[in-house]
């Protein structure tokens, strides 16, 4: 039998990952939302356009682009993780944004049809296919001709302190996790700018734009900032790996939090690409 491309990406984020996202869902749409917004401003979403928005896990992005096309547009967001796609169904419904809507789908194989869409938009959800330039292709050939393409990633960790800071707190107390491919799936596989431009001029697009974006995000009070460090991100793998030393890290991570903590909640610098480019 012939198995999906992401066969391991939809295991993953079917499994302990995708709940914990979507139980964590106002978290961190709070932390991440202005470095969406930045991506989002870069489309610049038009009414009465017919827009994907990939990796769309629980819907806020998906929100804010029908929003943007209003009534006599429709934004699709596609997702691998059911438990997200849950929470997204649920918010589009008491929108009542009927230009909404999400299915569950791998990018990198599903047909969105030929030619059909005006623009393509991610929030960090193009970083997990298992073959790229495969899935790129796929999804320019859903663009019309000219189609608009907008999404932001990530640049290196050791650029992100809201990454850096939780990670060297646990490092404290328990070994370094084995080193990862860096062109794996995952967060930071499309860190390195000349690899996402070889991506997607192969794949078929041009004035493929990368632009350095640095902000701060953050927002939620110390005990929410906790969680969600403990549960998302190479800290909360660690402790996973070690429970025998939970309490140590977490002691570690509440004061390096804290230290960052102000009356707006707990804020740390992050760096991002916000990627833009055209179908030939």
């Amino acid at each position: 039998m012939t198995q999906p491309p992401n066969t391991a990406q939809i295991d993953y984020w079917n499994d302990t990952p995708g709940l914990t996202w979507a139980s964590l869902q106002t978290l961190l749409d709070r932390q991440i939302a202005p470095l969406g917004e930045a991506a989002m401003a870069a489309l610049d979403p038009r009414a009465g356009e017919r827009i994907l928005d990939i990796g769309c896990g629980c819907g806020d992005t998906t929100l804010a682009l029908a929003l943007a096309v209003g009534p006599e547009g429709r934004v699709l967001g596609a997702d691998i993780s059911r438990p997200m796609l849950d929470v997204a169904r649920q918010r589009i419904a008491a929108s009542e944004l009927s230009q909404a809507s999400v299915i569950e789908a791998d990018a990198q194989a599903e047909d969105f049809g030929a030619g059909q869409w005006d623009a393509l938009y991610s929030r960090f959800g193009v970083m997990f296919f298992a073959d790229p330039p495969a899935a790129f292709a796929n999804l320019a050939a859903a663009l019309k001709p000219g189609g608009r393409l907008a999404f932001v990633c990530w640049r290196p960790l050791k650029e992100n302190p809201w990454m850096t800071a939780p990670l060297a707190a646990a490092l404290k107390h328990v070994p370094p996790a084995e080193p990862t491919d860096p062109l794996a799936p995952g967060p930071f596989a499309f860190s390195d700018p000349e690899r996402v431009r070889s991506i997607l001029a192969g794949a078929g697009f041009g004035d493929v734009t990368l632009t350095p974006h640095d902000q701060p995000i953050g927002g939620n009070a110390l005990e929410d900032a906790l969680i969600v460090a403990r549960k998302v991100g190479p800290a909360a793998r660690l402790i996973a790996d070690h429970p025998d030393k939970r309490e140590a890290v977490l002691a570690s991570l509440r004061e390096t939090l804290a230290a960052h903590d102000g009356p707006d909640g707990v804020w740390f610098d992050s760096a991002t690409w916000i990627v833009t480019a055209k179908r030939v």
